[in-house]
């Protein structure tokens, strides 16, 4: 029996206004699925990817978004790992935008207790990929600098938080002072606000002219060069994401002066399979449990002020983790 679901859908791409708000039906679970009705849903900026059209939809209409926590309410056939009734978040599927749906079993995370929904929600997706940023993609050790970009960014704090319990020397950068403060609260030893800093210069300074271990970059062109530029012999850029626009393209050769490395990651190329999936998510719920990682959503909306908010998260308004709201 179908179940009536609320979704904010895509006709075509374009700007925060093209979410429209529409009812749609969402069919009995089929093998290996369960319905989740969400209670709170992640907000990213890969979000705004996909509403721009940066990256594409399989098709329109389209309900966008891959993360948001709730309660699974039916289960296919050959589903083991969840029940009807438990807490569940997840950060791999489609169609979060959404009140009600169906999504893969074995992408789902039981929430334990001592976790919200709210913290679930507002971390999962950020926290699997500061996760494998600062544990699986450079080989660091305690006493290492590093610099992350964007640092008062969702990913970035519960990155700083991660990388400062694992003993690493952070240095953040952000875009404005407010951010700044954010960026120390969040345990960064050194922040530059890159709107007022040379922050090549200033990493130079920083580090006594020796540059840093690695870079982590989701900015892309306005930062790309100089990421590169900071980094010691040996050195490793870690791209993942381009939100000041696309990268102008450079030759190999440019890496040889000090044998540097580059890499783009992926999530989903760290994180794939059912098993890796529940060993990331213990690892998240543990930090949060613990409190080495305070994950608070900075900013809670409700779900049909999804508009406003892709408004400010495209606009750089928000700081850390927000969420979306949802009233059945």
């Amino acid at each position: 029996m179908s179940v009536k679901a609320r979704a904010a859908r895509i006709h075509q791409y374009g700007a925060p206004e093209v979410l429209e708000f529409e009812d749609i039906l969402i069919p009995d679970p089929g093998d290996g699925e369960a319905l989740v009705r969400s209670t709170v849903i992640g907000l990213n900026f890969v979000d705004v990817y996909f509403r721009r059209g940066t990256m594409e939809v399989p098709s329109f209409p389209a309900v966008i978004g891959n993360e948001a926590a709730g309660i699974v309410e039916a289960i296919g056939r050959n589903v083991s790992s969840v029940k009807v009734g438990d807490r569940v978040v997840f950060g791999h599927s489609t169609g979060a935008y959404a009140t009600a749906g169906l999504h893969p079993a074995d992408r789902l995370a039981v929430i334990p207790d001592g976790v919200s929904d709210e913290q679930a929600a507002a971390s999962f997706l950020k926290g699997l990929t500061a996760r494998y940023l600062v544990k699986d993609v450079v080989p660091l050790k305690p006493g290492d600098t590093i610099l992350y970009h964007a640092a008062a960014g969702g990913v970035g704090q519960i990155f700083v938080q991660w990388a400062k319990s694992l003993g690493y020397r952070v240095i953040g950068t952000v875009s404005s002072d407010g951010k700044a403060d954010i960026a120390r609260q969040a345990g960064c030893d050194h922040v530059i606000n890159y709107s007022t800093e040379d922050f090549v210069a200033r990493t130079f300074e920083l580090t006594g002219g020796l540059g840093v271990d690695a870079v982590f970059d989701s900015v892309g062109e306005d930062t790309f060069r100089g990421s590169l530029a900071v980094l010691k012999v040996r050195g490793t850029l870690v791209q993942f994401g381009k939100a000041s626009g696309e990268i102008t393209p450079i030759d190999p050769y440019v890496l040889a002066p000090k044998s540097l490395h580059l890499t783009w990651g992926r999530l989903d190329h760290y994180v794939v399979t059912p098993t890796q999936t529940a060993a990331a998510a213990d690892d998240l719920f543990a930090g949060i449990k613990s409190g080495v990682l305070k994950v608070d959503p900075t900013r809670i909306y409700s779900f049909e002020d999804v508009v406003e908010a892709h408004r400010d998260l495209e606009e750089r308004r928000t700081t850390g983790s927000a969420v979306l709201r949802v009233t059945q």
